[in-house]
């Protein structure tokens, strides 16, 4: 697949995302840096104000929904009647037919280990409990190293400023989604309101994050029903418990030839030669990979 056949890809020159400033390096020489913008954005559902989230301020409403989802405030069979984004007060308001009530839910609040402080509601396991993700697809280690081929090469604020994350929604060795935030939780959100919305399926479809495989990050996958969660950086005791728990696949640290998967390894289909595959070039290594590790 062509980047240009991608439903959603990465628009490094959209100059509204980041700004460029003058510094100094180690020389002391003045040297430009590009460094990204981040800014509040406010998410109400039906006219209840629920979060303030820091984000680069692109696809506010796919955020907005996909949050609510992961949240549980979302039910898949709700029908949305508007989605209202205010650039100049940064709020959006999620519009239902179905009457909402969270007063309680929203007393429950939990700060999360994902950057640009995410956050959970203290019932969100509620739905995680009830999850089965399908035990007939598999995932070919082809795959895995044709995906990171693809993303680590494609044209990103990742690659253009660092301090930033992507997700990348996959289908085979395909990517098909691919959004950036401060936060992966954010961008993990984006994904799951731009599939809400355009009734994307999740047959046969993989998650690639640049970060952490967190906790947060596997409740996410799992509630959106991918049974395939992939990361460049490392695990978190919790994350990688959960993902036993469900039957999640998570693979992780995964740069060149080289991963290691901790959970639902019976998925996986090695179909592809180690030895054959390259080494992650110096050149292409990813701005922060060291410092997600």
């Amino acid at each position: 697949m062509k980047t240009e056949d991608m439903l959603v890809r990465p628009n490094p020159d959209d100059t509204r995302l980041y700004q460029t400033v003058s510094g100094i390096d180690h020389t002391g020489s003045e040297v430009p840096a590009d460094i990204i913008n981040e800014r509040p954005l406010t998410i109400f559902l039906n006219g209840r104000e629920i979060v303030t989230a820091m984000t680069i301020g692109d696809y506010p409403d796919y955020l907005a929904l996909g949050y609510l989802l992961n949240q549980n405030m979302l039910r898949a069979d709700d029908e949305i009647k508007a989605v209202d984004y205010d650039e100049e007060i940064e709020t959006v308001v999620v519009r239902t037919t179905r009457q909402t009530d969270y007063e309680e839910k929203l007393k429950k609040k939990i700060q999360t280990s994902g950057c640009a402080m995410g956050t959970v509601f203290g019932d969100v396991m509620e739905k995680f409990e009830t999850v089965s993700l399908p035990t007939d697809e598999r995932f070919r280690t082809s795959w895995l190293y044709g995906l990171q081929k693809a993303i680590n090469t494609m044209p990103s604020l990742y690659l253009k400023t660092g301090a930033i994350h992507g997700c990348v929604l996959c289908e085979e060795d395909r990517p098909l989604i691919y959004m950036e935030d401060v936060g992966r939780h954010n961008a993990m959100d984006k994904i799951a309101g731009y599939m809400f919305r355009h009734g994307l399926s999740t047959k046969g479809k993989s998650l690639y994050t640049t970060g952490r495989l967190t906790s947060e990050m596997v409740i996410k996958t799992v509630q959106m029903g991918i049974p395939v969660l992939l990361s460049r950086s490392g695990f978190t005791a919790w994350g990688v418990e959960l993902a036993r728990k469900a039957g999640l696949t998570l693979i992780g640290r995964a740069k060149g030839k080289r991963f290691i998967a901790l959970a639902g390894t019976e998925r996986i289909v090695f179909d592809a030669d180690p030895s054959q595959a390259a080494d992650e070039p110096g050149h292409l290594s990813r701005k922060g990979s060291r410092d997600d590790e």
